[in-house]
This record gives C-alpha cells, sequence and structure tokens, in this order.
C-alpha cells in the first residue's frame, strides 16, 4: 500500500487521515501517513497547498510548475509524477479548502460516497485500487462560500450527540462537530452556521468547538438571528446585562458585541451584521419602520468599527454579511443603506419560495449576494421537521433564479437535523459547488447519486420510488395532512381529500401503497451492507410518509356515512395499525448500525397534533370528515358534470415560456422567461399571448382557475401579475402576489399552489380559448381547472 505524505500542519495531516482511512476500508491494508518526504517509498499519496514548503521542494526538485493554482479560490491539480526511483500522486491546492477537496475528489472517484459514516454507505472492497493517472485541473467552486445551517436541532442532533455520540460532553461539542466537518469536506461546503437553540449549549461556549473548525478549515457564521458570532438565545443575561434594546441599552451591547469578536479575531469567520431580537424576531424598541432603518444602520457603522478595530484591518475586508430575513428585508425596503462591501443574504419564504432576488444594480455590489434556503423549517403555518420532502425540482429551480440575478457569493441552507436530509442537502451544496448542474433534470441527478450509493441496477427503481414520494410531498407534505396550523397550534382539520366522496383519498393511499411495495421488496433484496443505508435514506421516508397519510386519512374514511359498520371498523383498524408501524419504523431506525443512531429520529417533533395516535370515536366537540366538508358525498346523479385539469406544459411551445420538468401537480409547469422585462399594465395586449384549449359541454355557468405555483417576484422592480382573455373576451390581468405571513400565503405554501378564479363563464358548448400574457419574470403556471357548475371538488389536481 503506498505511503501518504503530508505538509506538516494540522488541515492537511486530518486530510491525509480520511485518506487513509478510505483506502484501507477499499484495500483492506493500512497505508503509512507521514510528514517527512523521504518516508515516500516507492510509490506515495502527496498533499498539501502550492506553496507549502513540502511542495515547494517537490516541485524545485523534479521541477513541476505549479503557478496556475497561484491566487486561486478553493481549486486543486492533480497529476502522476514518475521516475526511474519513485512514483506519486500530487494533490497540490491553491489552498488549504482546495487541497482537501482534491483529496474528496480522489476518494469519490475510487467510489466513497460522502455518506460513508453519516448514513452507513461503507465503502465496499476492492481487489484493486487504482485511478486515472491523467493530470486533472479542478474549476473554481461556483459559489464562494457554500454552507449548511444546523438548526431545529432539539428532536434529533442534540440528543444523539448528548446521549449517543458523545455523552461525555452531552452536547454538540467538538467530538460532534469534527464528524460535521468531515460530511462537509466530502460535501465540498466550507461554511457552517452552528446549532443555536435554547437546548445546545452556545458553539463558543463548549470548549474546542471553534478549534476545532479551525483544524478543519471551516468557515464559521451565523444565522439570520445571531449578529456578531453571538448566540442571544443562551449568552444574553436579561437580569445582567438589561434589555437587549440598542435604544436604551447601547453600551452594553456594544460591550456584549466587542467581548466576542475580539475573541474569534484569529478564526476565519463570515460576521453576521445588524440587529433582530434576541431570538429570531423583530428588533426591540423600534416603533416604526423607519425607526428600526436608522436604528440598524446606526448599528452595522458601530459593529464594523468593532471588527476593524479587533482584527485591524479596515472593515472592507472584513467578510460580512447581512441577512435580509422576514422584517429585515422590511427594513432594507425601507430604504436602509448598506455598505457596499457587505454581502445581502436573500431568504426563500421558509417553504422554499424565495422571497426576493437582487436588481440588475444590486447585482453590481461590491459585497456580492447570497442565498439562505430552508429544507426544514420550524413555525408557521406549520413545521416539516421530521421527513426530507422539498421537491428537488423546487430546489433546482428556485437556485437558477438565484443564480440567473448573481446571487453567488453565499448560499447555505438550513437542514436541520442532517438527517434525513441527506439527498437534499447533497443536492443543494452540489449545485453551489458547480452551477452546471443546474441544467440537469433534478431526476437525473438522484438516479447518479444513488447509483454510487447503492447499485446502478437498483438506482432506476429508486429514482422512481424516490420521485414518486416527492411528487406526492408536492402535493402536501405527511407534515401537514392534519390540515392544522401551527404558532398558534390548532387541532388537526378534517382533509380535503374528501371532498369528492373519499376517492381523492383513496388514489393518493394507493400510490403511496405502490411505492412502499416497491420499497420494501427492494430492502429484502439488498445486500447485507447496504441495508442499514437504504432504510434511512429510502425505506423510512417512503414507509413513514405512507403510513402517517393511512393514519389520517383512514380514519377519515371510517366517518364518512358510506362507510359506516364494518368498513368503518376496518379503517379505524388500518389507522391504528399504520401509527403502530411508525412507532417500530422509528425504534428500527434508532437501532440500526448497532444502536449508532439512537435518539436521532423522532417521529413526532414538537409533539404536534398532525402526529397524534389515532383516536376513534373522535373525541367530544372534534368535526368529523364528512361533517365538516359540505360535499364530502359524491355529487349526485342530475349533477354529473366532471372538472377537468389541463397542464399548463400542454401548450404548444412559446419563446416566452420555458418548460420545467418534473415540477408542479401535473409533472411539468411553465414559467416565464428569467430574462424578461416586466409589462406596464396598459401593454399587456401587445404581448404574445401562451394559448391553453379547453372544451366546455355545459350551458350552465363554469369556473375557471388558474393555478399556479406560489412564487414571490423575481426582484424590487418586479410583479407577479398575469395577464388572460378567454375567446375574444376583454383582457384582464390577475395578481398573484401575497403580503407578508397572509393566510392566503400560508394556504398557498401548505398546498404549493396559488389559485385565482375567474368570474363564473357562460360558455357555449364547445372548444374555447383561454390566452395567457406574461407580464413579469419567473412567474410558474401550473395548470388550468376547469369546472363546471355542480361538478365535484378535488384537493389536487382532477383526475384524468
Amino acid at each position: 500500500m503506498a505511503a501518504i505524505v503530508h505538509d506538516d500542519q494540522k488541515t492537511y495531516a486530518l486530510a491525509a487521515r480520511l485518506l487513509g482511512r478510505d483506502l484501507q476500508a477499499l484495500s483492506g491494508e493500512s497505508p503509512r501517513i507521514s510528514s517527512r518526504l523521504q518516508d515516500c517509498g516507492k510509490t506515495c499519496v502527496v498533499i498539501g497547498a502550492y506553496d507549502t514548503p513540502l511542495l515547494r521542494q517537490l516541485a524545485k526538485r523534479d521541477g513541476l510548475d505549479l503557478a496556475a493554482l497561484r491566487g486561486e479560490w478553493e481549486r486543486h491539480k492533480r497529476l502522476v509524477v514518475r521516475s526511474k526511483k519513485q512514483s506519486y500522486v500530487l494533490i497540490a491546492g491553491s489552498d488549504v479548502r482546495g487541497t482537501v477537496y482534491g483529496v474528496v475528489d480522489l476518494t469519490r472517484e475510487l467510489g466513497v460516497s460522502a455518506w460513508e459514516w453519516w448514513a452507513d454507505v461503507t465503502p465496499r472492497r476492492q481487489a484493486r485500487v487504482a485511478i486515472d493517472d491523467a493530470t486533472v485541473f479542478s474549476r473554481a467552486p461556483s459559489v464562494h462560500y457554500r454552507g449548511i445551517f444546523l438548526n431545529d436541532e432539539d428532536w434529533g442532533l442534540q440528543p444523539w450527540a448528548a446521549k449517543t455520540y458523545d455523552p461525555k460532553t452531552g452536547d454538540i461539542g467538538p467530538a460532534t462537530y469534527a464528524r460535521i466537518y468531515e460530511l462537509m469536506w466530502r460535501l465540498k461546503a466550507n461554511t457552517l452556521w452552528p446549532a443555536m437553540h435554547d437546548s445546545t449549549k452556545p458553539f463558543y461556549q463548549i470548549a474546542g468547538n471553534p478549534e476545532m473548525a479551525r483544524d478543519y478549515a471551516i468557515v464559521v457564521g451565523t444565522s439570520h438571528a445571531e449578529p456578531m458570532m453571538r448566540n442571544n438565545v443562551r449568552e444574553w443575561n436579561l437580569k445582567a446585562n438589561g434589555p437587549f434594546n440598542f435604544f436604551t441599552n447601547r453600551d452594553r451591547m456594544i460591550a456584549y458585541w466587542d467581548e466576542r469578536v475580539r475573541q474569534v479575531k484569529r478564526f476565519e469567520t463570515l460576521m453576521s451584521v445588524g440587529l433582530r431580537g434576541v431570538h429570531d424576531s423583530a428588533m426591540e424598541g423600534a416603533k416604526t419602520i423607519a425607526e428600526a432603518r436608522d436604528g440598524v444602520e446606526q448599528v452595522i457603522d458601530i459593529q464594523r468599527g468593532l471588527l476593524s478595530r479587533a482584527q485591524g484591518r479596515p472593515p472592507e475586508r472584513i467578510p460580512q454579511v447581512l441577512t435580509l430575513y422576514k422584517e429585515v428585508l422590511d427594513i432594507y425596503k425601507a430604504g436602509l443603506k448598506v455598505p457596499d462591501d457587505i454581502s445581502l443574504i436573500w431568504p426563500d419564504d421558509n417553504y422554499g419560495y424565495i422571497s426576493q432576488l437582487g436588481t440588475a444594480t444590486e447585482a453590481k455590489r461590491g459585497g456580492g449576494a447570497g442565498l439562505y434556503y430552508h429544507l426544514s423549517y420550524w413555525g408557521r403555518p406549520h413545521d416539516y421537521l421530521w421527513l426530507g420532502t422539498t421537491h428537488p425540482s423546487l430546489v433546482r429551480e428556485q437556485l437558477e433564479r438565484a443564480w440567473h440575478t448573481g446571487a453567488r457569493k453565499l448560499w447555505v441552507a438550513n437542514v436541520g437535523d442532517i438527517k434525513p436530509l441527506e439527498y437534499l442537502s447533497q443536492y443543494f451544496l452540489d449545485l453551489a459547488f458547480d452551477h452546471t448542474l443546474l441544467a440537469q433534470a433534478p431526476s437525473e441527478h438522484l438516479h447518479d447519486w444513488l447509483a454510487r450509493q447503492f447499485d446502478t441496477e437498483q438506482a432506476r427503481q429508486i429514482t422512481d420510488i424516490m420521485m414518486e414520494y416527492y411528487a406526492l410531498a408536492w402535493e402536501r407534505r405527511p407534515e401537514f395532512m392534519g390540515f392544522g396550523q401551527t404558532e398558534p397550534t390548532t387541532p388537526n382539520k378534517p382533509t380535503a381529500y374528501l371532498q369528492s366522496g373519499g376517492d381523492e383519498a383513496l388514489r393518493r393511499l394507493d400510490r403511496y401503497a405502490a411505492i412502499t411495495a416497491r420499497a420494501e421488496a427492494l430492502a429484502q433484496a439488498m445486500p447485507a451492507e447496504r441495508r442499514d443505508a437504504f432504510h434511512e435514506l429510502v425505506l423510512y421516508p417512503v414507509r413513514a410518509s405512507a403510513n402517517l397519510n393511512a393514519r389520517i386519512l383512514k380514519l377519515e374514511l371510517a366517518g364518512l356515512p358510506d362507510n359506516a359498520g364494518a368498513r368503518a371498523e376496518q379503517y379505524v383498524t388500518q389507522a391504528k395499525a399504520a401509527h403502530r408501524a411508525i412507532v417500530a419504523d422509528t425504534a428500527e431506525y434508532n437501532g440500526l448500525a448497532n444502536g449508532k443512531w439512537r435518539h436521532m429520529m423522532d417521529m413526532a417533533p414538537r409533539r404536534l397534533p398532525v402526529f397524534a395516535e389515532p383516536a376513534w370515536p373522535p373525541p367530544p366537540g372534534a368535526a368529523s370528515a364528512a361533517a365538516a366538508t359540505p360535499s364530502a358525498s359524491p355529487p349526485t346523479q342530475a349533477a354529473r358534470p366532471r372538472a377537468v385539469s389541463i397542464a399548463a406544459s400542454s401548450a404548444a411551445p412559446h419563446p416566452q415560456w420555458q418548460k420545467i420538468e418534473e415540477l408542479g401537480s401535473m409533472g411539468a409547469v411553465l414559467r416565464s422567461s428569467l430574462a424578461l422585462s416586466s409589462v406596464e399594465a396598459g401593454q399587456a395586449a401587445d404581448v404574445a399571448p401562451l394559448v391553453i384549449e379547453f372544451h366546455s359541454d355545459s350551458s350552465g355557468p363554469v369556473g375557471v382557475n388558474i393555478v399556479a405555483l406560489p412564487t414571490h417576484p423575481l426582484t424590487s422592480e418586479n410583479q407577479l401579475r398575469l395577464g388572460y382573455r378567454i375567446d375574444d373576451g376583454a383582457l384582464a390581468i390577475l395578481d398573484f402576489r401575497t403580503h407578508g405571513r397572509s393566510d392566503e400565503w400560508k394556504l398557498n405554501v401548505l398546498s404549493n399552489t396559488a389559485v385565482r378564479s375567474l368570474p363564473p363563464q357562460r360558455l357555449a358548448p364547445g372548444k374555447h380559448r383561454l390566452r395567457l400574457y406574461a407580464m413579469d419574470p419567473g412567474f410558474m403556471l401550473d395548470r388550468v381547472d376547469i369546472v363546471p357548475e355542480g361538478a365535484a371538488r378535488y384537493y389536487g389536481a382532477t383526475p384524468r
């Protein structure tokens, strides 16, 4: 086995150790690891940055030209050097992280998964470990800083770290962070926002945490709620320090910030600036938006002075970000003056739809812009903390918007507990590292990823299962199936899946049953060394989603008048069995890999009503599905008209509309061009329309519902409008924009739809034309529902 020689610095030693462990797993032999060139022997791998002493010595001895690496960001060159006495593989980085990514690329090429530890995708033994000896010169990462935010860790990561992985520390300490940093290496992420909930001791209060980040060359930042590297939830002592109010307690707050910036001045950080409340709340003390704006401007000026004095350099040379999250975006829109070198970080709305991106003028800022994106969320209108259910196609489309508008400085994803968001985290970070993957269909990326985790032959089947899993969650996430809300928490409500008499609910259950059966069959055939990984990555999320839907929908089906008696009892029995199955599956998950994941999986985060054990008969005062849903029974014989859903993507190709595959309720959506300039209302008729043809059989009133995705205006210079005209009628304009956390927005994000119902139309039987006029960039059109009077209503698209 070849030796591994590394430059004599801690990060390179850690990279050498990772490579050595992977080579041992692949070959069964343990390589010698050394920082001395004379230990190379006849063959070795040499790793280090191009300008480190070891590589300078090597370049001089063997006449190597590594000058192309000078001044580059996180790039590496890999080459094979041969002579009569010695051969070696050289991994030379432009900097320390470029070197690490060179090691990661090598182990990936050899077949080691990024999830070899975190999802038990153990490397498979190989008879011969070999690589292509062609010279490799990596491209620079597409996004400068690529990161994860560990958040809402109360139900998984923190109890697992405290009780299972590192009970000696009893929290998320350096041992746990070392594992996280290694995963970040393998995912080519360079930035961390540490866990910060009240359940977790602050990052900088646990000895060894910042030093471990330094050893792994991880850039540490903090979330939108934690300016100046402070965890206010646990570090601001109200009794000792007084109110967290800049207007009345300025000196104490400045001293509080100054203490931390001096503590971290020798570490690589990405400093969040600005001011919010103690924990994800609005700035205290400001009575008006103007007062808040002026206060934040003063705060940022003071904070930059503190940073400059602590680090001994101008503030323009210190990386800083301002995350325009929640009310901070309103303050920014009110005219907040932000120094040009500060990066503006645009947030999504917590449900995967970016709230706003930068204009062409904002894109020219010296500090650039970035993105904060949720793959997991705690809050209103409802959490989704349990399973990873965001559709990859939505992730791709939204990141494409960020790339298009120049938000390329920082992309950070809220990944909750890491598990079970393995794939979504990988996908987000892959796109951040290489934006050319935005051109690849999400299903192709998923297939390629699954082929690396399992076998190529199994990958296609698993891809089909997981794409159906995401499609079902797109229609309604499992966590949202109680049809209630939180903050404040409401009881479960009757689902909308029984509006048509139960058929829609049964079809949903059949779809879940089908992918569960396929997943279980694959699990039975899975090789022993992949069974734990398959359970974590595929079987648990698929089967748990299916069982939660069964628990809720079957209990409601039992309440329909037509299902009285034995059939009702059967449904109740099945609902209770589904709950027991989730309990058993969760216990099995926590026992995987000999108990390695004990306390990681919680089947009921925050104990919300949607997770409750089914009760029958319903508690007194609880509404049944039949009683609460006016049209729960099928239409009468006299009223047989059928609603029809028409996929927007079925329209003829149009230069202003792009087909986005694998997204929406019918397999694809149309998006108005991101390069489109917004059109004035009076000019809408000048736009070439998109034409959707439909047929009416009814002589009575016909409803026409235009169903879009609940996106937001692309930039502050745009709106979210759509012009329409039916046949030769007048052109009218629909505005799909929502404001703040309105009730409409809540319904939209829970269903992934934004609906505008046109006035009832009296149409002659026969063919008709709906003309749609794109007036703003990035409008996402899903489908058009034609609903004759008296037709049954459906939660989702009308079945074909």
